[in-house]
């Protein structure tokens, strides 16, 4: 019996020690916000998977984050091996860049991206999601710290969040997105985090990096291939329709013209929510074309990053290029209607 209890009494103190050891969420918030503030850069590999169709899709994310006196330098690279076209997320002291390499475009805004949403794959933006939230739920499990949290991504479909963090070095370990019902829509599994990792600002230049990733098209894709592809895109393709309209917007029209570029189809929607949108073939420029969109910015798709003004909203997509442009519209809207059309077995109509 005594025994017994000398037993009962080790793996209680056993139990005491341990707890003694974790710390309190108010002592993680610290961690995190003190990491905030020293951090000058890091580069990190994740995947991230969305379940936002009716089949899941799988990208390779690569992030390089920099800091220094003069500004914050980013570099998103989004890489689906099923897609022919992927893209990158470019913010140096020339502005923000959206750069589709397969199609040899470079759109240019004057933009405070990152800084007005949510981003699932920023670290800084995780942290700062936590941060921010009062509400945030905290616990530890095993050796990491499981955070939930409120989100402001630009879809409000994606409400809440689970951040995982490692317990010793606070380095993301994943994230799920869930819907207002709890159903998972985005999942992001982190492989590798490099905290100071050091950068040159020359790996922030769209130059230098459209012209490595034309390169890696080049090696990955057969020329005459693609030639003929874009050929077949110019005089065919599959008319895509929305499959959510703004309440008040009316389909009235759908015209198709044959340009010299290929086949063009304009959808004209009226309403008290009236919208213009233009269908034409994705087709590479011969040169890169660097297009200044003012002020703008990036906008996620699901399976596309698009390039949003004030008034307008394109994007590319299964070999064709949209154009939604509208005066009626508000971003939200905007980017609410192109995600219905980014989703091909949801969206053709």
């Amino acid at each position: 019996m005594r025994r017994l209890m000398y037993v009962c009494f080790f793996l209680l103190l056993l139990m005491m020690l341990a707890a003694c050891g974790e710390k309190s969420q108010d002592e993680v918030m610290q961690d995190l916000d003190q990491k905030l503030q020293d951090m000058n850069g890091y580069k990190t590999s994740a995947s991230m998977t969305l379940e936002t169709g009716d089949e899941p899709r799988t990208y390779d994310v690569g992030v390089s984050y920099m800091q220094n006196e003069q500004n914050k330098y980013y570099k998103v690279d989004l890489k689906n091996e099923n897609e022919e076209q992927n893209q990158m997320i470019i913010r140096n002291d020339d502005g923000v860049f959206v750069l589709t390499p397969s199609l040899n475009k470079s759109f240019r805004f004057q933009s405070d991206w990152p800084n007005n949403n949510s981003q699932v794959y920023l670290y800084e933006s995780l942290i700062s999601d936590i941060l921010m939230d009062a509400e945030r739920t905290f616990s530890i499990h095993e050796d990491t710290y499981v955070f939930e949290t409120k989100t402001n991504y630009q879809n409000k479909n994606l409400h809440h969040q689970e951040i995982v963090l490692d317990t010793k070095t606070l380095a993301p370990r994943s994230v799920k997105i869930y819907d207002a019902d709890y159903k998972e829509l985005v999942s992001v599994e982190f492989s590798d985090f490099e905290e100071n990792a050091e950068f040159e600002q020359s790996d922030f230049d769209t130059e230098r990096n459209m012209t490595a990733a034309n390169m890696e098209v080049s090696a990955s894709a057969g020329n005459e291939k693609n030639n003929e592809e874009q050929q077949s895109r110019k005089d065919s393709f599959e008319v895509v329709y929305p499959t959510f309209e703004p309440q008040g917007a009316v389909l009235e029209d759908t015209n198709e013209t044959n340009t010299a570029a290929g086949r063009k189809v304009v959808l004209t929607y009226g309403g008290d929510k009236p919208f213009t949108i233009v269908e034409t073939p994705a087709a590479a420029e011969a040169v890169t074309a660097d297009i200044n969109m003012g002020k703008g910015g990036p906008v996620n798709l699901h399976t596309a990053i698009g390039a949003r003004t004030e008034n307008s909203l394109t994007w590319s997509s299964g070999g064709v290029e949209f154009l939604l442009a509208s005066k009626h519209l508000n971003a939200e809207e905007m980017a609410a209607v192109a995600r219905s059309m980014t989703e091909p077995a949801q969206a053709v109509k």
